[in-house]
């Protein structure tokens, strides 16, 4: 096992999607560790206050060369990651050691036209959100004495797909933009992997969101990670899996929440088939009595996505 270090710069970070053609800003083994660097705000960083700028950030949003910009959303991710020996069918278990914001400001934006009311809300808005990192909150609104505690996560880990400027915004069977507060320090995140040496990136950071995310932002924040990257060849997976300190969660991606709610308990079912030797039915009922289904983002067009949480206290032998 080795330890990496993977700073963020304009080489080894790509804007807006993913590709299987760009050229991997790392390649690990099996069961390495990395210690990573983000950035977000990359449209923003011309309003930003000094606390978010860095001469690293600086250099990446002017100088960021063509062939790193991806597709059109708007996440700056850094990889991709190359694991050895990796193959489509494979299964990529990422690790979530640590995340801590990197700086002491995030922001969050209303971008006119997406979030769940945009008729009521018509005007973009930017708040840049100072983040009290000695104590763990953010206050807001200014002055209010709300304290929201810090609770930080990356909302993008992803695979590449065969699908070539993949854009960054909506979720799917790869990963990517997830945006699941479940996904905390402690947490294990499993992906399908789809190309030679899966080409992992990661970014997005928050340092708080609500379920839903409903104005499309959460506290948009620079972050720091810790992850383990271990290659499955034991498992066999179609759609990402996720399993926290105290939860095994499945997830569902589509254009409505009725479908996307679907396809979690779908996921749900298929999974206490093939990890708890249940029957469908026996399944499908274990579901609606202590499954807990979450509305995860309703912003990331075209997909939704919603989660089911099943506490590991209910089927405590299970192991992935």
């Amino acid at each position: 096992m080795t330890h990496h270090i993977l700073k963020a710069t304009k080489e080894t970070v790509h804007l807006g999607g993913f590709s299987h053609l760009l050229k991997p800003a790392l390649f690990v083994d099996s069961h390495d560790t990395i210690d990573i660097e983000t950035y977000t705000g990359y449209y923003v960083y011309d309003k930003a206050p000094s606390e978010f700028l860095t001469p690293e950030f600086i250099d990446i949003c002017e100088n960021l060369p063509p062939e790193q910009k991806i597709a059109p959303g708007p996440h700056l991710l850094t990889g991709p990651i190359y694991i050895n020996n990796a193959q489509p069918g494979d299964i990529l278990e990422v690790q979530l050691k640590s995340i801590s914001p990197r700086l002491p400001v995030g922001f969050n934006a209303i971008r006119a036209g997406w979030g769940v009311l945009p008729q009521q809300f018509t005007e973009a808005a930017l708040r840049f959100i100072p983040l009290d990192l000695k104590n763990n909150f953010a206050e807001f609104p200014p002055g209010s004495n709300i304290k929201i505690p810090l609770t930080p996560f990356f909302g993008i880990l992803g695979v590449a797909t065969p699908e070539n400027n993949r854009n960054s915004i909506p979720p799917g069977a790869y990963g990517g933009n997830i945006d699941n507060r479940q996904l905390q320090a402690g947490a294990k995140l499993f992906l399908p992997i789809y190309v030679p040496g899966a080409l992992f990136s990661i970014g997005d950071g928050h340092s708080a969101q609500g379920d839903g995310e409903v104005n499309v932002t959460a506290i948009e924040t620079s972050m720091n990670g810790r992850i383990k990257l271990i290659l499955r060849k034991d498992l066999q997976l179609t759609t990402p899996i996720a399993e926290t300190p105290t939860d095994f969660i499945t997830m569902g991606f589509a254009e409505t929440l009725d479908d996307a709610l679907e396809l979690a308990l779908k996921n749900m079912i298929d999974f206490l088939e093939r990890f708890a030797n249940l029957s469908p039915e026996d399944a499908y009922v274990l579901c609606s009595l202590v499954v807990n289904f979450h509305i995860t983002q309703v912003v990331n067009s075209p997909q939704k996505g919603v989660h089911g949480m099943l506490s590991k206290s209910i089927l405590p032998k299970l192991r992935l």
